[in-house]
């Protein structure tokens, strides 16, 4: 009869109606533990199948899911020295070697004419310091990984050098190795169309988001896809400033000017601290990838990082509505640059009268034109690709510039971008942002720096992942890589002090679909940047900011026209707290500044991950009647049986510091009531007697630590004090780190010996039956 309830039934309230038959037929003489008298009472012979679940000497019969079946072709341990035998060895790589041949080295070196010469024993002294010198160096530059990966070539015939490993290290080794002219039409198209409509962008983003010189903008094109280029592993992701990091840089400038720190038109300090936040951010992403930190990029929950672009969308698109309305100046009158977005709206609505018409019909204008481009370009692209080719803005931007210079719209109040030149008035000036003097910004700037690195890593990551593979084969996408060559880049235009560049979606599948496929557009990219800069910054002096405004308006739509989907799916499942992130998000960057709303996503993000990993997930198990097979007895309590006086746990997880602290709590909780999930102020439902005998199943158990070690091995004296036999099912063997720790902590004596591990619960159960015999008078 499946017990329904702890308490329901007649006689006892986990008894099944049917015996299980698992603690019948069974043999304890195997295990060498228990009364031979308990043997002779269940009247079965002696069956040597049966053994301890830890015994390392057992036949090929005892292969379980645990049997380490690489363990012969990956075995990288030095073979004993006694095998060393004379003569020609055929036995493999890593056979013993009683000498090496004369006149060889570790390096494949030939004695020198000075070590040929002398006495033979001198001769020998110099052949060992030779070899012993080299030995070590070769052992401080090849990793393990390195050395078993060469011994692991070497056994299958693979050709194995330090070029290869290098190359992997530099992509640019491997693609400029296999690059041909074929791919050079598509790159330099490709790198054209990007130009056409990017560079203009990052003009905007310099001068209306960030509040530094456009210049440094243009820098951002020239320095970051050239680096990333030779360091990256995703051949086809254009690098280069984005919306988010830009408005962050803008946050640290105006936080400084709030403090006193320079005024609204301090180019020169505004370069430098956008040099500062860039050298910063691309410093705790190198370290990061230096540190193997590559799979942080799931850390954040898409919820997270939905909320917060969708906030930033919506700041941009506030900002962006002052200029386009022809409100900046009474904005800088008012003081209104550096208020929350609600601040900023309360003042436009108060003041719709002021507008400015000429400059609101020049950015409706190019509004409303762009976004009509770009809807017309996603309806034909896939019945004419050679719609993407058509630079909609950059012809705009040319357009708006030319009217602007012919009809005098600066004369008629029409804000226009005005000289283009460096803050210091010299081109591409070398400044290294992490020196000592600068040490107050950069305190200053460290948690915007942080989410702009944490943000900037994260979309590139989608980006890539997002662009699937590359011509090349050899070239992997790694994580960590990217950290290092986002990182490199990063600080190498900081040096120059350009805005934060990391990789974007939208520009890189304009990349790929115009024919971009290797990292040669990138370059190429960067090529036309410096010609831009060197001989097209005079005829950028009439583009209206209007118009830039409009390019940054239709950002910011991006930004935001994809959360609607996001809000409506998670609706649809009923996932409140993903709905909440993102509300809390975005209402407090709104209502008071992106800041905040950075910080408590990250704070709420990382407690969510951190609550997830500190719950333990043990389990009670039933039996499903008539087989010997065992699940959650929580997921499926009508139709499973509980063995009478079993307590069946099992633990799918590694046992660390992080997930052991409620491991005690949630145990007595499963003596108590049956399940995790019942109230802890409910009177006891299970009856002492029903937890005679505790099976652990640590089938799940692939880690464990110091601390988890503790807890376990306090949890099993517990038992133990209180008369509770304590059995393992399938755990690791004792070459395994868990099965090394069981040893060294004494759980394994503590839980009876050897003869507690057995191969699984059903053994288990036969063993505790054995054990509850031989003990009855």
């Amino acid at each position: 009869m499946p017990t329904t309830s702890a308490t329901g039934g007649a006689g006892h309230p986990h008894a099944p109606a049917h015996p299980s038959g698992l603690r019948q037929s069974y043999t304890a003489g195997s295990y060498g533990s228990v009364d031979s008298n308990a043997s002779s009472s269940v009247g079965s012979p002696p069956d040597p199948r049966h053994h301890s679940y830890l015994d390392q000497t057992a036949g090929p019969s005892t292969a379980t899911e645990t049997t380490a079946l690489l363990d012969s072709a990956l075995d990288f341990r030095e073979h004993d020295t006694a095998a060393v035998h004379e003569g020609e060895c055929h036995h493999g790589t890593f056979s013993p070697r009683p000498m090496s041949p004369t006149g060889s080295s570790l390096l494949g070196g030939e004695l020198t004419e000075s070590e040929a010469e002398g006495p033979a024993d001198t001769r020998d002294e110099q052949r060992k310091k030779t070899q012993d010198w080299k030995k070590a160096w070769a052992k401080k530059i090849r990793t393990k990984t390195i050395r078993r990966s060469s011994a692991l070539a070497e056994r299958h015939g693979v050709k194995d050098s330090a070029f290869m490993y290098v190359s992997y290290y530099l992509p640019v080794l491997v693609w400029a190795r296999e690059y041909s002219w074929s791919y050079f039409k598509g790159d330099f198209v490709a790198a054209l169309t990007v130009a056409g409509m990017y560079l203009p962008m990052a003009l905007s983003l310099a001068d209306n988001l960030a509040h530094v010189p456009a210049i440094n903008g243009l820098y951002s094109f020239v320095f970051n896809p050239l680096i990333y280029a030779l360091l990256g592993s995703c051949p086809a992701m254009i690098v280069g400033p984005e919306a988010a990091g830009s408005l962050l840089v803008g946050t640290v400038i105006k936080t400084s000017v709030d403090r006193g720190e320079g005024g609204d038109s301090d180019a020169i300090l505004h370069a430098r601290i956008c040099g500062i936040v860039s050298g910063i951010a691309g410093a705790m992403v190198l370290i990061a990838g230096f540190a193997r930190l590559g799979f942080l990029d799931s850390v954040l929950s898409r919820p997270f990082l939905r909320g917060f672009i969708s906030a930033i969308g919506v700041v941009i698109a506030v900002d962006q509505l002052v200029p386009e309305l022809g409100l900046s100046k009474l904005a800088e009158e008012k003081h209104v640059g550096h208020a929350s977005s609600v601040d900023k709206l309360w003042f436009i609505f108060s003041n719709l009268d002021k507008t400015h018409r000429l400059t609101l019909t020049v950015a409706a204008t190019s509004f409303v034109t762009i976004m009509v481009c770009r809807e017309i370009k996603r309806r034909l692209q896939p019945r004419y690709p050679g719609v993407a080719y058509v630079p909609d803005r950059f012809l705009v931007v040319v357009l708006s510039a030319f009217l602007a210079y012919y009809f005098e719209w600066d004369k008629q109040g029409v804000a226009v971008l005005g000289k283009v030149e460096a803050a210091s008035g010299h081109m591409f000036t070398f400044r290294w942002p992490l020196k000592w003097s600068n040490m107050v910004y950069i305190r200053e700037s460290m948690s915007t720096s942080f989410i702009i690195a944490m943000l900037g890593f994260f979309e590139s990551s989608v980006a890539a992942k997002s662009l699937g593979g590359a011509p090349f084969a050899e070239i992997q996408l790694s994580p960590n890589r990217e950290l290092v060559a986002l990182g490199t880049a990063n600080i190498v235009g900081a040096c120059f002090m350009s805005l934060p560049g990391f990789g974007g979606y939208g520009r890189s599948k304009v990349n790929r679909s115009t024919g971009g496929k290797t990292p040669m557009a990138s370059i190429i990219l960067a090529g036309l940047t410096l010609l831009c800069i060197l001989f097209c910054l005079p005829y950028m002096y009439y583009l209206p900011k209007p118009v830039l405004s409009s390019l940054i308006s239709v950002v910011a739509w991006s930004l935001i026209e994809e959360c609607p989907h996001d809000i409506s799916f998670f609706l649809k499942i009923q996932a409140w707290n993903e709905l909440g992130l993102m509300g809390i998000i975005l209402l407090a960057t709104i209502f008071y500044s992106l800041t905040l709303g950075m910080a408590i996503g990250v704070f709420l993000s990382l407690l969510q991950v951190i609550r997830h990993s500190t719950r333990p997930r043990i389990q009670i198990l039933g039996r499903i009647p008539g087989t010997n097979r065992f699940e959650n007895a929580e997921a499926n309590p009508d139709v499973l049986e509980f063995i009478e006086g079993c307590l069946i746990v099992k633990i799918p997880e590694p046992l660390t510091f992080a997930n052991t602290g409620e491991l005690k709590n949630r145990l007595r909780r499963l003596e108590l009531y049956g399940t995790s999930m019942a109230h802890p102020a409910l009177p006891r439902l299970r009856r002492e007697d029903s937890n005679r005998n505790i099976i652990f199943d640590i089938h799940g158990v692939t880690g464990l630590d110091g601390s988890g070690t503790q807890v376990l091995e306090e949890i099993v004296r517990e038992y133990r004090q209180r008369g509770v036999r304590i059995f393992f099912s399938r755990v690791p063997s004792k070459e395994s780190k868990v099965g090394k720790l069981l040893y060294r902590s004494g759980i394994i004596e503590l839980a009876g010996g050897e003869n507690h591990f057995v191969h699984d619960v059903s053994e288990a159960l036969k063993l505790s039956e054995i054990e509850e015999e031989g003990q009855r008078p």
